[in-house]
C-alpha cells in the first residue's frame, strides 16, 4: 500500500503497542441502515445498491482506523423491526426441527451419532489431505486480504479475521441446538474430548497456513478469535470441564500463530472472567468487546499482562446493551472517558462493544462517533500537558 494514511498508521502503531498521541478506533458496525444512509448523505436504498461504498463512507465519518471483520452486507439482514432474512431458521434461531446431513437431531444421542458417523470421518479425511504449506492456499489468503485493503484505501487498516485466519476448537451448539448439544456435552465427555482433539489437529494445520500468510503477506500480526462461550451468568459449560477437555487442545491449536509472533485477541461476550486467566496462560494477548454489566471487570483486565509479562492490547467499546440504547449523550461520553482512563497506556482501541442494532438511540450513536473522533485526534488529556 505504500505510505499509510494518518488513521491507518495510528492503528499500526497501537498494534505494536507504541506510545501514540491519539487513540485509534476500530470499526463500529451499525445495523440501522436508514440512519447510515442519512448521516452519509445518501438516498434511501443506496445502501442496498452499494453496501461497500456506503459502509466505508460511514466508517470514514466515524474516524475508523482499523477493521478486522468486514461484513458490509450484514446490516441488510436487519430491518427496523428486527432480523429479516429469507433463510430458514437455524438450530439457534428457532428452527422447529434440527436436521443435519439428513439426520434429525432430537436427543443428545443423535448429536453423538452424527459426530461419530459423519463429522469425525470427514474431518479425519480433511486433516489427512490438508497441506498447510500449499503456496496456492497462502497466496489466496493474502490476495483476499489485499483486495479488501484496496477497497479500504490508505486510511483504514484491514486486519486478518475470516478466510481461515482464526481456527480453534469450538462448541457446536450452532449446529445441533443448545439443548441437544449441551446434554451431549454433559453425558458423553469422551466424545466431546475427541471432537476438541480432532478440531485442534485440523486447526493447528490451518493456523500454520494462516501464520505464513500473515508473515509473508506483511499483514497486521493480530487475529481476533471469536466464539461465544459464556452468557451473563458465566461460561456455558462448567469451567472445570473446559480445563480437562478443551483448554489443552485450544492451546495446542493456536501455537503456530503464537510461534510466528502473532498476537491473539479473544472476543468477550457474556461473563468470561473465569476464562480470562486461563486464556492468558494459553497465549492470548488481549481482549475485545466486554459486557461490563454482566461482570466483565474491565479495569482489572486492563491491569493484566500476557504470559510473557507484556501489556495487553484492548479493543474497548461503549456498551451496546446498556449505554447506547438506554443512556444519554452524557452517559456515552462518560463511558468513553472511563474506558480511556482505565485502559492500558498503549495498545488501546475504542469503539462499540458489539454490533449496534436498529432501535438504538441515534443521538447516542452520533455522540459515540464524536467521541471516537475526539480521542483519535486529541488522545488522553495528559498528552497535552507540558512538563
Amino acid at each position: 500500500m505504500g505510505t499509510w494514511g494518518e488513521r491507518a498508521q495510528l492503528a499500526w502503531d497501537a498494534l505494536a503497542r507504541k506510545p501514540t498521541r491519539g487513540i485509534p478506533s476500530r470499526g463500529i458496525h451499525v445495523m440501522d441502515v436508514p440512519f447510515v444512509e442519512q448521516v452519509t448523505g445518501r438516498a434511501p436504498g443506496d445502501y442496498a445498491r452499494d453496501p461497500d461504498a456506503v459502509y466505508l463512507a460511514f466508517q470514514a465519518l466515524a474516524g475508523t482506523c482499523y477493521i478486522d471483520q468486514y461484513i458490509p452486507e450484514n446490516p441488510l439482514t436487519m430491518g427496523q423491526e428486527g432480523f429479516e432474512s429469507s433463510s430458514p431458521r437455524s438450530a439457534t434461531t428457532g428452527a422447529e426441527r434440527i436436521v443435519v446431513d439428513g439426520m434429525e437431531i432430537a436427543s443428545p444421542e443423535d448429536v453423538v451419532e452424527h459426530m461419530e458417523r459423519v463429522v469425525f470421518p470427514q474431518r479425519a479425511t480433511e486433516i489427512e489431505s490438508f497441506d498447510p504449506d500449499d503456496p496456492a492456499r497462502i497466496e489466496r489468503m493474502v490476495a483476499a486480504e489485499r483486495e479488501v485493503q484496496r477497497r479500504f484505501g490508505r486510511d483504514i487498516l484491514k486486519g486478518p479475521y475470516a478466510g481461515g485466519f482464526q481456527s480453534f476448537p469450538c462448541l457446536h451448539y450452532s449446529t445441533y441446538g443448545y439443548a441437544g448439544y449441551f446434554m451431549a456435552y454433559g453425558l458423553y465427555p469422551e466424545v466431546m474430548e475427541k471432537d476438541f482433539r480432532q478440531q485442534a489437529d485440523l486447526a493447528a494445520l490451518r493456523n500454520r497456513a494462516a501464520a505464513r500468510a500473515i508473515v509473508e503477506g506483511g499483514l497486521p500480526r493480530q487475529v481476533r478469535l471469536d466464539h461465544d462461550m459464556a452468557d451473563s451468568r458465566g461460561t456455558l459449560v462448567d469451567i472445570r470441564t473446559l480445563d480437562e477437555i478443551w483448554f489443552p487442545h485450544f492451546a495446542r491449536a493456536i501455537r503456530p500463530l503464537l510461534d510466528a509472533g502473532i498476537r491473539l485477541l479473544w472476543h468477550c461476550d457474556g461473563n468470561l472472567m473465569e476464562m480470562v486467566p486461563r486464556l492468558l496462560e494459553a497465549g492470548i494477548g488481549g481482549f475485545q468487546g466486554f459486557q461490563y454489566e454482566d461482570g466483565m471487570d474491565y479495569e482489572r483486565i486492563c491491569r493484566m499482562t500476557d504470559r510473557n509479562g507484556e501489556p495487553l492490547v484492548i479493543e474497548a467499546g461503549v456498551s451496546v446493551t446498556r449505554t447506547l440504547p438506554f443512556g444519554t449523550r452524557q452517559d456515552v461520553a462518560g463511558e468513553l472517558k472511563w474506558l480511556v482512563e482505565k485502559g492500558p497506556r498503549t495498545g488501546l482501541f475504542l469503539g462499540a462493544s458489539s454490533s449496534i442494532v436498529p432501535g438504538t438511540r441515534r443521538d447516542n450513536v452520533l455522540a459515540l462517533m464524536e467521541g471516537l473522533n475526539h480521542y483519535r485526534e486529541h488522545g488522553r488529556p495528559e498528552a497535552h500537558t507540558t512538563p
